[in-house]
């Protein structure tokens, strides 16, 4: 990479294939990032945007959203390897202006990979395509909002839009994007959650009440055993390893729960520390639980059954605290250990190793991630974790408690601040009393159904705030031809993606300023702020200038589409907001259940933490005003003779659609992305070879034919009769109708494909 952006798209006939490393980070993490940002930005850029990123005085990472520890105790270096790559995906010099669009039309824009268009740069100006046209062209901020208000001013209903947000939206923007929203009349506000861990909101919101994790940073470092399902923290949320580093040096044990050995639970080379950089690093797991993909429902059933055949339960807590223990304790009791084995292809041994070790604990912590959220029986098997951690009382005390692991900086902050399809009661009674109108109260379209919608024509106008709705979401191709079908497709984003070249009969990119930019919206020097995992709220602000003098911040973009949409409509202060986020953060302290002093609260450093009732008091604001023992059938997933079940899972050089570079150095894969990992037995039984190029089809009780091809075969140590590759690339697999139960999240974890021999592309 340099400041030059890449002429050619990716060619995968340079893909090599290596062992799979060891250990995460290290010095090569530290030589890669340094690499990657000083050829992109500069030393002097990098310095300036790098010792910035996740301090007190600076601005949020655009990356995961792992807590920072206290003020005073963060590093000088406070990001990680992937948090690098994605500010200088922002930072870089790169730019698209105008002589890019000219240069290249849509059709061939078309025909490029996200990598290849996300590297070309920032967007520096507004652009358009008008009906017919074939280049995009540019366009000033006001015909770009008179264009949308007039497509949104002519929907015969206001459901006729859906309006997405992405999870890098502050709090502010939010807070604004959902207030216009319902003011123009719709609850459709589909986000990129509900793609990723809405299993977990649902799941947890019926047992313990409220959708958000019960634990903070110092839980982690305190806890006796820490348990990691279907995630994998050394690409996904590198920072967790520090706080999984501390534990270990605690006295903690770890157990990690995914069908891959992955190299970030093996071993934590911390580049912070001399250890880190000269010596051999941390171990991490003490124990690897290779789960069949799909069999974690009946994994924490079976550790369930044992724990009370052992004794092992905390009385005191089920008795005052739960409800329902008894009905979920003769399910589980009786435990048909040859299904568990069938479905988690684990033995008894194995599983009563890992059981001992919730034994053995009186302080357990358990996170999970997309392994666990995006399967048909998602739901139940988060209540499943839950279930065990009631029994033991590992809620609402020093060192325990559930952790979900969300995987975008601020998605939990915009659920907060009201982005939601399914909002409370309580919330938008709250809107209402604070601005004076009657927000609608039918549920709105989440992202499945606001795909459908587009698809059938009960849709017209798409506005993306933020993300790459097209490369993330399922069914590729539906997904693709729902867009198309749209009169109006809006895109605010900082860099080109899959969704600006697959769109409706006119198009718009607004270009919005980055968190690492300085914000000068009003005339004055403007903040945001955002909520990590945890809960925890801060305030961002970046060091740099704007890569144009024509990008607006995220709040002036929303304001002003509301301003062209509805106008005065119920006197809603949209110049205030614009002029000053801070009369934006006193409305949130005014509606946002938790939120109240917000603009106070924010001064301080570190921010402040929101309440979470079963942490603070063991106290379940459930229907039952207690936590809910959850009974759910164990299952095995069928996979016919033949077949593979495939999970989508990401590289290492890359976070969520955006691709950073071709290489997954701790799988082994190097210049090149299109590969599936099988194993080596199951490459013999399907008569394939090591290398061999193969297209994989997917197959699903609609008989539709979804296919993705030329992909290399690489052996890799999982389960037998699984499989994994990279997405996007795989998207197109995932049916749009294979859902959750319950939460209507894609079940790209659970894809049954078979694997034809094919031709490279």
């Amino acid at each position: 990479m340099s400041r030059r952006a890449p002429q050619q798209d990716i060619d995968e006939a340079h893909l090599e294939v290596g062992a799979p490393a060891e250990a995460a980070a290290g010095p090569k993490a530290v030589a890669i990032t340094m690499k990657l940002a000083v050829e992109q930005m500069g030393v002097r850029r990098t310095a300036a945007t790098l010792l910035k990123l996740n301090q007190a005085d600076g601005f949020d990472c655009q990356g995961c959203a792992w807590p920072d520890p206290d003020p005073s105790h963060r590093h000088t270096a406070e990001f990680c390897e992937n948090g690098a790559k994605a500010v200088t995906e922002e930072a870089t010099l790169r730019r698209v202006g105008r002589a890019f669009f000219e240069a290249h039309s849509l059709a061939d824009l078309s025909d490029r990979t996200d990598y290849w268009l996300g590297q070309q740069g920032r967007i520096t100006e507004p652009m358009i395509v008008r009906a017919g046209g074939t280049h995009y062209e540019p366009v000033s901020w006001d015909e770009a909002f008179a264009t949308i208000g007039r497509h949104l001013g002519g929907l015969d209903s206001p459901d006729q839009a859906a309006f997405y947000t992405s999870g890098k939206t502050s709090n502010e923007a939010a807070f604004a994007y959902q207030l216009f929203v319902r003011a123009f009349g719709t609850n459709n506000l589909p986000d990129c959650s509900n793609m990723c861990h809405e299993s977990t909101s649902v799941g947890l919101a019926e047992s313990i009440g409220i959708g958000k994790g019960s634990v903070s940073l110092e839980d982690i470092h305190d806890a006796e055993l820490i348990v990691v399902a279907g995630q994998n923290p050394g690409t996904n949320h590198p920072r967790m390893l520090s706080a999984l580093e501390t534990a270990k040096r605690n006295g903690a044990k770890i157990l990690a729960i995914n069908p891959l050995r992955e190299a970030g639970l093996v071993r934590f080379r911390n580049p912070q520390k001399a250890r880190g950089l000269a010596g051999r690093g941390t171990a991490l797991a003490d124990l690897h639980l290779p789960v069949r993909i799909n069999g974690d429902l009946a994994l924490f059933q079976a550790i369930g059954s044992l724990l009370l055949e052992w004794g092992c339960v905390d009385r005191d807590f089920v008795d005052r605290h739960t409800v329902g223990f008894e009905d979920w304790a003769t399910h589980v009791k009786a435990v048909d250990w040859d299904v568990v084995r069938r479905a988690t292809g684990l033995s008894r041994e194995q599983i009563e190793a890992a059981a001992a070790m919730f034994r053995d604990s009186s302080a357990t912590v358990t996170c999970w991630a997309m392994g666990i959220t995006q399967h048909r029986n998602a739901v139940a098997t988060v209540k499943e974790i839950c279930n065990v951690a009631f029994l033991q009382g590992n809620i609402g005390k020093p060192g325990a408690g559930l952790c979900p692991v969300r995987g975008h900086s601020n998605v939990q902050g915009d659920r907060t601040m009201g982005i939601w399809e399914r909002p409370p009661a309580v919330f938008l009674d709250r809107l209402r009393d604070e601005f004076g109108f009657e927000p609608p109260r039918e549920h709105g379209l989440d992202t499945v159904a606001a795909i459908r919608a587009l698809r059938d024509g009960h849709a017209q106008v798409f506005i993306g705030m933020g993300g790459n709705f097209v490369s993330a979401a399922p069914d590729t191709e539906v997904t693709e031809q729902a867009m198309r079908n749209a009169d109006l497709t809006v895109h605010v984003s900082t860099k080109l993606n899959r969704s600006h070249v697959v769109h409706g009969r006119e198009a718009l990119i607004l270009p919005a300023l980055g968190r690492s930019e300085r914000d000068r919206t009003g005339g004055r020097l403007q903040r945001v702020t955002v909520e990590d995992s945890m809960s925890a709220v801060h305030a961002s602000h970046g060091p740099l200038e704007p890569a144009s003098p024509h990008l607006r911040s995220e709040v002036d973009i929303v304001c002003s589409i509301a301003e062209a949409t509805i106008g005065d409509r119920y006197g809603l202060p949209w110049s205030d907001f614009r002029a000053d986020y801070t009369e934006i953060r006193r409305r949130i302290s005014r509606v946002v259940p938790g939120c109240e002093a917000y603009d106070e609260k924010v001064d301080r450093p570190g921010g402040f933490v929101l309440p979470h009732p079963p942490r603070d008091s063991r106290t379940f604001p459930t229907k039952e005003e207690r936590a809910v023992f959850a009974v759910s059938p164990t299952e095995v997933l069928q996979v016919p003779e033949g077949r593979l079940l495939l999970q989508t899972l990401r590289s290492h050089d890359q976070f969520n659609t955006t691709i950073y570079g071709l290489d997954d150095r701790y799988r082994g894969i190097h210049q090149g992305r299109r590969v599936v990992f099988v194993h080596p037995d199951d490459i013999a039984a399907l008569g394939l070879r090591v290398d061999q190029v193969v297209d994989l089809v997917s197959e699903w009780e609609d008989g539709v034919e979804r296919r993705a091809p030329a992909f290399r075969v690489v052996p890799y140590d999982q389960p037998r009769g699984c499989a994994a590759a990279y997405y996007p690339e795989t998207n197109p697999l995932v049916p749009l109708d294979s859902v959750a139960e319950g939460s209507n999240c894609p079940t790209s974890k659970s894809v049954i494909v078979r694997l034809e021999p094919g031709q490279p592309e």
